[in-house]
């Protein structure tokens, strides 16, 4: 997609009224957004939405923490802060376990059980769809 393919397809959106519109072509996801009929936005996105992996086996004894919505997945609280979690922390039920961002909202994902964190599945920055797994927990053993 290019330039002028986005700035018609601004120019719709004015004409029609709009306040959002989504295209995707190929890999290319583009968001338009306005803000009222004053402003309007354009944000350009290249990225492919990731899918949870197959070879993972869900087992009592592990947890999947899945992405409840659309968004942008940040593993910081700001570019270069340290994340909240790492590999091989111990997370309690309600610990800080990333941000997605979705519709210019900061949305805070916290782990529901406890245990100790196996692996982290997608990378910061990444656009995430909802039910993607995003971490996978293993249980303490209480």
């Amino acid at each position: 997609m290019n330039e002028s393919d986005i700035r018609k397809y601004a120019v719709l959106m004015k004409e029609l009224e709009l306040t959002g519109l989504e295209i995707k072509e190929n890999d290319c996801f583009v968001r338009l957004e306005r803000a009222g009929a004053a402003a309007s936005t354009v944000t350009p996105v290249s990225a492919q939405i990731q899918t949870q992996p197959a070879a993972f086996e869900p087992s009592s004894d592990h947890i999947s923490v899945s992405s409840p919505m659309i968004g942008t997945f940040y593993a910081a609280p700001a570019e270069n802060a340290e994340p909240f979690v790492k590999v091989g922390d111990r997370v309690q039920p309600g610990s800080k376990l990333c941000i997605i961002e979705s519709m210019k909202l900061m949305n805070e994902i916290t782990a529901d059980h406890g245990g100790t964190l196996m692996e982290i599945c997608v990378k910061n920055g990444q656009v995430v769809d909802y039910g993607c797994e995003l971490f996978r927990i293993r249980r303490s053993m209480a």
